[in-house]
C-alpha cells in the first residue's frame, strides 16, 4: 500500500484551494511559475487602486446608483441642509429617525416645520416601522459598483435603523468615495458590522417580477455632498 503525505509547506492535492490555484496557473501560462500552494489567492496584477480622477469617480458613482434605481442628487456644503429638506418634502416624510452622531445642525436646519425628528435610542422594530424614513451617513462608497457601505459608525447607527424604515436618505461625503472594492476594504474594519447597499432593497420571484422593499427600504435616496 502506498501512502502520500504532503511535504513541508505543501497542501494535499485535491483540495478546493489546490483546484483554484491550478486553474490560475493554467490561465496565466508562463506567468504562473511563482504561484505556489502557499500563495495568496488572486492573480498577479490584481488592482488595489483605481485610475479615476475625483470628478470621474463622482460621476461614475452617480451613474451606478441611478442604474440601481436609487435617486441621486449633489450638494455643496452650504446647499446640504436645503437639499435634505427638499428630499424629505418631496417624499412626504412626516416622521424621520436619525442615528446618534449624525450632523444634527444640518438636519435641524433642513427640517420642514411639520416634520418630527426622532433620535434613535434603541427603538423597537415596531417603532422603526412606524416612521416615514431614516437619514444616515456612510462609511465609504464604491464608484465602480455603485455600493454604499455602512459599518455602524457615528452618524450611521445600527443595522435595523437603515433596514426597517421604508425610505433611506443617505448622505455620502465626496471624501468617502473610492473607485473599486479593494480600496473600500482597505478603509473598513472587518470587525465592525457592515451593511453593503447597492440600490433599494429588491428581489424577483420565479416569474422575474421585480419587487422592491422586501429586505430593506423600498426607496433609497443619496445626496453626494461636496466641499
Amino acid at each position: 500500500m502506498t501512502s502520500h503525505r504532503a511535504g513541508p509547506g505543501r497542501r494535499p492535492p485535491g483540495t478546493p484551494r489546490a483546484e483554484v490555484l491550478s486553474r490560475i496557473r493554467a490561465a496565466l501560462g508562463s506567468g504562473s511559475d511563482s504561484i505556489t500552494d502557499d500563495s495568496p489567492l488572486g492573480a498577479p496584477g490584481y488592482r488595489t487602486v483605481d485610475d479615476l480622477d475625483e470628478v470621474r469617480r463622482l460621476d461614475l458613482l452617480a451613474e451606478r446608483l441611478a442604474d440601481y434605481r436609487a435617486a441621486v442628487c449633489r450638494a455643496t456644503r452650504p446647499e446640504l441642509a436645503a437639499t435634505v429638506g427638499a428630499a424629505l418634502t418631496g417624499r412626504g416624510v412626516r416622521r424621520v429617525v436619525v442615528p446618534a452622531g449624525l450632523d444634527l445642525l444640518v438636519v435641524l436646519q433642513a427640517l420642514p416645520p411639520d416634520v418630527d425628528l426622532i433620535i434613535d435610542d434603541d427603538l423597537s422594530p415596531q417603532d422603526l416601522d412606524a416612521v416615514d424614513g431614516v437619514i444616515t451617513g456612510a462609511a465609504v462608497a464604491i464608484a465602480e459598483t455603485g455600493t454604499i457601505v455602512l459599518d455602524g459608525g457615528p452618524g450611521q447607527g445600527r443595522r435595523a435603523l437603515s433596514l426597517i424604515p421604508d425610505y433611506h436618505l443617505c448622505i455620502v461625503r465626496t471624501g468617502q468615495i473610492v473607485g473599486i472594492v479593494p480600496e473600500a476594504l482597505g478603509r473598513l474594519d472587518p470587525g465592525r458590522p457592515q451593511t453593503w447597499i447597492s440600490g433599494p432593497s429588491a428581489t424577483s420571484d420565479i416569474e422575474l417580477d421585480r419587487v422592491q422593499g422586501v429586505h430593506g427600504p423600498r426607496t433609497l435616496e443619496v445626496i453626494l455632498a461636496g466641499p
